[in-house]
């Protein structure tokens, strides 16, 4: 016996028969409930066993939910048990100095990219201890270490070494010569009351034992066997006189002459 349309009531034949959302329908009555588009079995959609086409296919909307008495106690049971599982966690991570962060995708994503720039910056200073310092980096390395040596004092008495006498195995005043890596190192200035200022009276006579060249302008030049007048001493480690030869007159030190 053939079963009746869905849509029009009406007797379906086999030739013509539709069997679809549990029911049998017409070819051309089996359409959109809202557009009257004809459908087929590949572009329908049901919805409450009723054919709808993909425009006018409804969308379901979420409906208020009464607050019945059990939906307020169900409400307050949950967040009871979350409070007690707030305490507990608490109570357990007491005293570890942290709390337990949730691994989130977002931390996850922030912590992948923290590693990606750390290898990043890790293969950058690799590359570049390898290559050796840039052009740039090169000249400025270069001018800073010019700057720094013009800053230094070299000794001058280092320069030059006695010629026929054996120096003072322990001098009382003695300037090292400074390492070719010792950048930036800088003689400590000497104290406020022996610089520039010259004793006055008379003093005692000298004669130099080494040649000197002076270091700095308020310091005087001799050579080996030179006479050294009116001598003032100042501290341990220098004194005040003029040579007799040249006339000029300043500090020199005193580990370089000796009492006539």
């Amino acid at each position: 016996m053939n079963p009746n349309c869905a849509r029009c009531g009406k007797i379906v034949y086999p030739t013509e028969k539709v069997n679809c959302l549990d029911k049998f329908w017409h070819k051309a009555c089996f359409h959109c409930e809202t557009c009257k588009m004809t459908l087929n079995m590949k572009n329908y959609k049901g919805y409450e066993k009723k054919p709808y086409c993909n425009a006018h296919y409804p969308k379901q909307s979420f409906t208020m939910v009464a607050d019945t008495p059990e939906n307020l106690r169900l409400k307050q049971q949950s967040e009871l048990q979350s409070q007690i599982r707030y305490k507990e966690e608490f109570e357990k991570n007491k005293g570890k100095g942290f709390s337990v962060v949730a691994d989130t995708p977002e931390l996850q994503r922030i912590k992948k990219t923290q590693d990606q720039i750390s290898n990043i910056k890790y293969h950058e200073e690799f590359e570049r201890s390898r290559m050796g310092p840039s052009p740039s980096e090169g000249a400025e390395l270069e001018r800073r270490n010019s700057q720094e040596s013009t800053n230094y004092r070299r000794p001058a008495e280092q320069q030059q070494q006695p010629s026929h006498h054996i120096q003072p195995s322990n001098p009382v005043y003695q300037q090292q010569q400074p390492s070719s890596q010792s950048y930036g190192y800088k003689e400590p200035a000497a104290p406020a009351s022996t610089q520039r200022n010259a004793p006055s009276g008379g003093g005692k006579r000298f004669r130099a034992v080494y040649d000197y060249n002076a270091a700095d302008e308020d310091e005087v030049s001799f050579q080996d066997g030179d006479t050294i007048i009116n001598v003032q001493q100042i501290d341990d480690g220098w004194m005040y006189g003029t040579v007799e030869r040249t006339g000029d007159t300043g500090m020199l030190p005193a580990n370089y002459v000796e009492a006539i």
